[in-house]
């Protein structure tokens, strides 16, 4: 019978066990890797593709291709290739981000022989169809028009356009972006990255065998490699120099603030250092930030900080809505839990606590198959392997104050942030 008068006990936790793919190397080019499960039949696949860019990237390119190529092929129009998958209760989902662009398919593992031939002509007989085209620019030009009402929309604009400039990460759409998107250019797109030279894929749950060899079937023996020559643009990044941004609005009874710069990511040796400062600052719910802007002054519902890894760069934030009367005040108290921070030696029971934090959030991470092959792809996507998981808990673990003082201090400076404001200061 359980005792319910004493807490269960603590153990801490000492290290973490993450499942090591099968790699499968096809003769074109794909690099496949496996994660196998049969706690149900269910499977996953992948077909992730790194984007092209031109010399002037326009990211808007590679976000359109996404939604477009579900949506026709030679053989299939829209609604057939979504009725299709809707029968046998599969779902299809194209993805985009700035370094890749993906196509997943969740299915049972008995109904992947039936859709595995439309993926495939998806990927080599997209039609790119110039309707679905003129939708997409048409929806998209009202759903930022929404957008464009919203200060936090706007407030996130000025940040990614004045911390990265002109390049992909940094390039957000006016209207007028949307009139010059043409299906020959997107064709042109498609026909550059959606080739196995350019494609990993991996595969993950009750992966049978049967389900191996119709996908090498296709995907290798049916699929020829291009012999495109694998031309890289690699963004360029002008150097940063903080400053205020403010767009007053009359009407405003919120301002949307956030703050941040470009700063490293997970290929290098400080950054699980950084992400645990960043953690204590404003990464949880028990963070500094919290609990002094949200829980004492009572100024905002929630407010957060993040440190984010791209694959060129990464880069540091902290955003936050508040009543308009209180937006120089909130300024006010971010500065001084950075401050603080920099400053000031944290307590060992608080370091304690985020330590905990930390190493369970990694461990509640992993609980199914597609979360073990989520951490694969994040460490490959950054020329790493699985041990640097082990590494960034080992360094969580030896976290000291000192350490958070000297983190804080080299990577975390309130002057320095650029500061975007929209809504009244």
């Amino acid at each position: 019978m359980l005792n319910r008068v004493e807490a269960p006990s603590f153990n801490a936790i000492s290290g973490i066990k993450l499942i090591e793919p099968k790699e499968h190397r096809f003769s074109n080019g794909i690099k496949a890797f496996e994660f196998f499960a049969d706690n149900q039949d269910l499977v996953r696949i992948e077909w992730i593709f790194k984007n092209k860019y031109e010399q002037e990237e326009n990211p808007m390119l590679n976000t359109c291709l996404s939604s477009l190529i579900k949506e026709g092929t030679k053989s299939f129009t829209s609604a057939e290739i979504a009725d299709k998958v809707d029968f046998y209760g599969a779902y299809l989902m194209p993805e985009y981000s700035y370094d890749h662009t993906s196509l997943t398919l969740y299915t049972l593992t008995k109904h992947s022989a039936t859709l595995l031939p439309l993926i495939k002509e998806i990927l080599t007989e997209a039609t790119l169809p110039q309707k679905e085209l003129d939708t997409y620019i048409r929806n998209n030009k009202q759903k930022l028009q929404v957008s464009l009402q919203k200060n936090d929309y706007i407030a996130r604009r000025y940040f990614y356009n004045h911390i990265f400039g002109k390049n992909r990460y940094g390039r957000t759409p006016d209207l007028g972006d949307y009139d010059l998107l043409t299906r020959d250019a997107l064709a042109n797109l498609y026909a550059k990255q959606f080739q196995p030279e350019n494609c990993t894929l991996i595969i993950s749950g009750n992966v049978s065998e049967s389900l191996l060899q119709d996908i090498y079937q296709l995907f290798n023996e049916e699929w020829p490699a291009s012999g495109q020559p694998a031309l890289e643009v690699i963004p360029t990044f002008d150097s940063h120099i903080g400053k205020l941004i403010v767009e007053e609005k009359a009407d405003s009874v919120q301002s949307a603030i956030r703050l941040g710069y470009p700063t490293i990511n997970r290929t290098h040796a400080d950054y699980p250092a950084l992400q645990f400062v960043n953690t204590l600052l404003g990464g949880y719910f028990g963070s500094r930030l919290m609990k002094n802007i949200r829980e004492e002054k009572g100024y905002t519902y929630g407010i957060g900080s993040a440190v984010a890894s791209l694959l060129y760069n990464g880069f540091f934030t902290i955003a936050t809505e508040v009543g308009t009367e209180v937006t120089a005040a909130t300024l006010t108290e971010i500065e001084k839990e950075i401050t603080t921070l920099r400053n000031e030696l944290a307590d060992v029971e608080e370091i304690e606590l985020v330590k905990n934090y930390m190493a369970g959030s990694m461990l509640g991470s992993l609980e199914s198959i597609f979360s073990h092959a989520d951490k694969f792809k994040s460490a490959l996507f950054s020329g790493m392997d699985l041990t640097y998981y082990e590494r960034y808990l080992q360094q969580v673990k030896v976290m000291t104050p000192e350490k958070v003082q000297a983190i804080a201090k080299q990577y975390i400076d309130y002057d320095k942030l650029l500061k975007v404001v929209v809504g009244k200061l």
